[in-house]
């Protein structure tokens, strides 16, 4: 496990940071690309064990946990729960190329949300680019209240 800064510089704006949580080699690379052409910043992990590592490492805040449903040792259901117990409003991306409904079901109101597998990087970027826009509505809907 490689542990990767998490350092921005003060004087350029701070780009979102996506933990991303892939047990595929190739599908962890090839998304971290895809994400950082994007403009993200992305901290790679392959299963649970490594996230929590990172996001603990990570003192400057991770804006969106995108993670694969089937990890080894945990869901990456289980491993948002984990997290949210750190953070309760952490966001979490579950991705998966399993048909099943449970792993299918989106919950907004308490940022969750579900990408099938496979996805094009239109499809991945058009997501979350739609999660922080509504999670930035929710944030401001309940600060008007």
């Amino acid at each position: 496990m490689t542990l990767l800064p998490c350092v921005s510089a003060n004087d350029r704006p701070r780009r979102r940071t996506i933990l991303l949580v892939e047990d595929e080699p190739f599908v962890r690379a090839a998304t971290c690309g895809i994400l950082e052409s994007a403009g993200f910043e992305v901290l790679p992990a392959e299963d649970a064990q490594d996230a929590m590592a990172v996001y603990h490492a990570c003192k400057r805040g991770i804006d969106l946990v995108m993670t694969d449903m089937v990890l080894p040792g945990r869901t990456g259901l289980q491993l948002g729960q984990d997290l949210r117990q750190r953070s309760p409003e952490i966001v979490i991306l579950v991705t998966s190329g399993y048909s099943n409904p449970e792993y299918e079901t989106e919950a907004p109101e308490l940022r969750t949300y579900f990408l099938a597998k496979p996805y094009s990087r239109r499809t991945l970027v058009e997501k979350i680019e739609k999660i922080f826009a509504a999670v930035a509505l929710r944030r401001v809907a309940t600060q008007a209240s």
